[in-house]
Order: structure tokens, then sequence, then C-alpha cells
């Protein structure tokens, strides 16, 4: 027999992994979606049997409820898109892909939060506009890094690979993670957990990697921002609802933090009237933390191993815990 799964036609996708990876099992059908109804429209065409999607799509109960479906697999780390518990109570296991790219999203991290503290691409496009800006005429002031204090919101994997790349820089380090004990660290760690309040109070810089949850939507909000240190950099690599965009602007204007920079946006693509496009005190970039070739290889074929093992009577190795919160 063989299978029927439609793939979503967005930046993770790679439909020669996928289908070099279920050849022999399934057919593979790439398919531009994004909104629920695409979605059941698909899958019905194809009269599909799994699905590999994207952070753009929504599956809902009521999609799950049109389709016959065994597995739904998330090309990706994250998969709140997914209505995982309505998907067990209909029996489709739900799948993801953890660990792919830490390296990845750490590394931009440092690359964001380097960018925003030295100003790097503000100088560029004032340069490429054809000025020759002083060191002291960027949007805020530029201090070294040494003596500061990076906060960590949420202290997963891809957290603690980014407190390991900066561990040169000298500067001190605090995580918030209310999941987490001391003992949970390392040893040798050199990262202090303290409560909220005390890492807004104390942290230049606060890197937020936390995923999008009923406790994170909005954490970064008015209030957040009015007790955070008026030099802090905030840097977003985790979920775009973790941070109210229109807080952070009012934050911006009103001087309460220095600048930010953001990978994450609380819709994507970013409309092209978006006042976070156009900003010195402000670097983005779009949803790329995740990319290397080696990332994007193996998201795909991870993804597809795992709907192969469901389609094939097998145990997948990443099946997402509908009581994850």
């Amino acid at each position: 027999m063989t299978y029927q799964v439609v793939a979503s036609d967005y930046h993770t996708v790679r439909p020669d992994v996928l289908r070099e990876t279920l050849d022999g099992v399934a057919d593979v059908t790439l398919v531009e979606l994004g909104s629920t109804e695409r979605l059941v429209d698909a899958c019905r065409e194809a009269d599909a049997d799994a699905l590999i999607t994207d952070i753009a799509t929504p599956v809902t109960s009521e999609a799950l409820d049109e389709l016959d479906l065994s597995v739904v697999a998330r090309a990706a780390v994250g998969f709140d898109n997914v209505d995982v518990v309505a998907a067990e109570e209909r029996g489709v296991v739900v799948t993801n892909v953890p660990g792919y790219c830490t390296d990845e999203v750490a590394t931009h991290t440092v690359a964001l939060l380097l960018s925003a503290v030295r100003a790097v691409p503000e100088v560029n496009d004032r340069i490429v506009a054809g000025e020759w800006p002083t060191a002291d005429s960027v949007a805020h002031e530029v201090h070294r890094l040494s003596g500061r204090t990076v906060g960590f919101v949420s202290f997963g994997a891809i957290a603690r690979r980014t407190a390991e790349m900066v561990s040169g820089f000298g500067l001190d380090a605090v995580a918030y993670d209310p999941y987490l004990d001391p003992e949970d660290l390392d040893d040798d760690s050199d990262v202090d957990l303290v409560d909220f309040e005390t890492l807004l109070e104390r942290s230049h810089y606060v890197v937020v990697n936390a995923p999008a949850t009923d406790e994170t939507r909005g954490m970064f909000d008015a209030e957040t921002f009015e007790r955070m240190r008026e030099d802090a950099v905030l840097v977003n690599t985790g979920r775009g609802a973790v941070v109210d965009e229109d807080a952070l602007l009012d934050a911006l204007d009103a001087d309460e933090i220095d600048c930010a920079a953001l990978d994450m946006f609380e819709s994507e693509p970013l409309p092209p009237e978006s006042p976070l496009r156009d900003r010195a005190d402000l670097v983005v970039t779009s949803h790329t933390a995740w990319y290397s070739e080696e990332a994007s290889a193996e998201v795909n074929e991870t993804a597809a191993a795992d709907v192969r093992r469901v389609l094939t009577g097998e145990t997948p190795a990443h099946a997402v815990d509908p009581d994850w919160k």
C-alpha cells in the first residue's frame, strides 16, 4: 500500500529529502497552505494519510474532524499551531523535531545581540545611504559587554548553548525558568537561577527563548517593559507571541529600554507597513534563526522518518505529549 502525505510549501520544507525518506512507503504532495481551509481542501484532494505542516497553518480540531489522518508532523521544534489534545482524542499522532537547530538558534541569538549592542545594521545602512557616521552618533549608547549581565528567559537547550557561546565576553549570567531547580543545572554552570523580577532588574541584555504557552503569551507587555532597565537590550529568538509588539514600540519611543532585536513576530511574514521594519533601535530578521543547510536537511529527514514510522506501525521517535503546556 502506498500512503499519501501532504507537505506544506513553506521555508523549512525540502521535498527531495521528504521523498527520499518516504520512498517506498508514501507519495508526497507539496501544497501551499497557510489556512485551515486550504489544509482541509488539500488533504481531501490528496486523500492524505499524513500531514507535514508549517507554522502558518492552524491544525484545528475542526480540521481534524474533516480528515482521516494518522499523523501530523511539525517540521520544527514548536507545535503551537497544532491542537495536540484534539489530535490525541481523534487518534492522530503529533510529532515534532526537537534539537535540530540548537546551535543555529544560539548562534543567531548571539549575532542579534552583538548587532544590536554594536549598532551594526544602523551603521551599515547609513554608510550605504552615503553617510560616514561617527561612532557616537548611533541611536543608542554603545557599552562594552564585560561586567554587564545577560538574563535568559527560559533556560532550555538553546539558551544553555547561547550561554556557553557568550561566556567569553565577561558577562554575568542569570536565568528565569520556573520549571528548573538549581540542581537541574550543571555543577560547573556560571548561570544563577532567579525570579523574573530579579532578572528584569539586573539584566542589561534580556534573551528570550520561551515557547508560546498560556503562561508566556504577552509576557513582555507594557508593565514588563516599565520594570526593565532603561539601558536594556531585548533579544527574542523564542516565539513572537511572547512579546507584545505594540508595547515594545511604545517602550522604545519612551526610552524605557535601549533597543531590541527580533527574529520572531506576532504575525509572519511581517506586514509591509509594520512599524517594526524601519527603526534604528530595532534589529529584525525574518524567522531565519533556525537555518543552516545541515539543519534544513535534518529537520526534513527527521519529520519524514517519524511519518514513515507511524504509517508502517512503528513508534515515532518524537511524539508530542498532549499534556505538554
